[in-house]
């Protein structure tokens, strides 16, 4: 699934190439994703132009006069950029066709992601209100996370995963980042020093930007704006690497479930 820093390549990619160009028209091939794909997009965004492309989490936000895109990538899912006569493929669901022949092309082969349009405040959709702060903001830190953390026994990783705590860390990207802290993922949150936290805080930012840099890790179907996968899943310590050696210290890379989801660990550098 792209994670943060597959989505904020996306929009890295796609702003400086869309951002105040005249949309055309919007071709819709198939409207069953996640939830329909509002038909008011081939009315409502001709003639208009994205003048704002930002990201909240892992949803995509294009913003123009009438309203806001709210774009996720689901499992598969991802945003193309090709001109409009490139024959399209069998899972380009929908197209934003620009003035100049431009096409920005949303491919997903599971359709488990989504394009929903509002007329409101994005901030306060249904999807998007609850959400916590980004991890690359200064609102995410270690002394926010640990009054959050304080007497809690849920696992650190659990916690971490929670996008009311924080949102669009990511499974990949919290196993990298306690890996570098040197905290057990199952360890739980309310034993955790306001220091570690700290430390936890500052990893969790050094992974994401490190991935940002490499366009993101490529584990199925991830692609940027160009088709290009990502690179940062060579650089990957411990996420899906159970039974091969620490990069740090050589003993076997474990892996266990915790918050229902799988945990990779070393359990000589991780206490």
């Amino acid at each position: 699934m792209p994670e943060l820093p597959e989505v904020e390549t996306t929009r890295r990619g796609i702003e400086p190439h869309i951002l105040r160009l005249a949309i055309d028209r919007v071709i819709i091939r198939e409207a069953r994703l996640r939830w329909p794909v509002p038909d008011a997009l081939r009315t409502d965004l001709p003639e208009q132009q994205f003048t704002a492309i930002n990201r909240r989490g892992k949803y995509l936000l294009l913003h123009s006069k009438p309203g806001t895109l709210i774009i996720h990538l689901g499992m598969s899912g991802s945003l193309r950029l090709v001109n409009e006569s490139t024959p399209f493929r069998k899972h380009d669901h929908v197209d934003f066709v620009f003035r100049n022949r431009l096409c920005l092309r949303y491919h997903d082969p599971r359709r488990f992601g989504c394009i929903l349009w509002t007329t409101g405040n994005p901030e306060e959709h249904v999807l998007l209100a609850a959400m916590g702060p980004e991890p690359l903001s200064s609102q995410f830190n270690g002394e926010y996370l640990y009054e959050l953390a304080r007497n809690r026994k849920i696992s650190i990783k659990a916690l971490l995963m929670d996008s009311r705590v924080v949102t669009g860390v990511g499974n990949i990207y919290a196993n990298e980042a306690l890996f570098l802290s040197g905290i057990d993922p199952r360890r739980a949150a309310g034993r955790i020093s306001r220091p570690r936290l700290n430390d936890l805080c500052a990893a969790i930012s050094t992974v994401l930007n490190r991935s940002i840099q490499q366009g993101g890790t490529t584990l199925r179907d991830f692609v940027n704006e160009k088709g290009q996968a990502g690179y940062f899943q060579q650089a990957l310590n411990v996420y899906n690497r159970s039974g091969q050696p620490c990069p740090r210290c050589g003993s076997p890379i474990r892996k266990c479930r915790t918050g229902q989801r799988s945990a990779f660990y070393c359990s000589n550098c991780q206490g």
